[in-house]
């Protein structure tokens, strides 16, 4: 019995280094095989995972004083309708919404109609019916204080 256990479990690791190695010929899978199998397959951490998830005010490269004056208000510029907006790229900086709701890149604002909130972004346009979704930078889903993992309905306002 054990002697299958140990079979299965030899079979299930030669199969995950394999499948890990991404040997795509068959010539020389077992010297491969032969350096990986005694050695761990990640012998040093990765920087990025010993140093921990990045936080989003360390991902945020926007000042408390553009965060201040990206703050507007929720009435300015003329209204273009709903959407939904999820956490666009967080590698992105600044204060932008990419929406099908404009044809062209054009300054504007966004409110989250719950609290009232509203910040000045730029709109960027992408391809897609005015009902599809929409992507909200990292610093404008900041200032209007909402979970980063949400989708969210906010209002988009051209101008203001």
């Amino acid at each position: 019995m054990t002697g299958k256990k140990r079979n299965k479990s030899t079979v299930r690791g030669l199969c995950a280094v394999l499948l890990f190695a991404g040997l795509s010929g068959c010539a020389d899978w077992q010297a491969n095989l032969e350096t990986l199998w005694g050695a761990p397959v990640l012998a040093e951490e990765p920087e990025a995972v010993a140093a921990g998830p990045a936080t989003p005010e360390a991902l945020d490269t926007t000042t408390p004083q553009e965060r201040e004056a990206a703050v507007t208000s929720a009435s300015s510029g003329a209204a273009l309708g709903m959407t939904v907006a999820s956490l666009g790229s967080p590698a992105e900086p600044g204060f932008w919404l990419k929406t099908a709701l404009v044809q062209a890149e054009t300054p504007g604002s966004v409110t989250e109609p719950l609290s009232g909130r509203a910040v000045s972004v730029m709109l960027i346009p992408i391809e897609g019916p005015p009902t599809s979704g929409s992507r909200l930078s990292l610093a404008a889903m900041r200032v209007l204080g909402v979970p980063l993992t949400d989708l969210i309905e906010v209002e988009v306002r051209r101008g203001g």
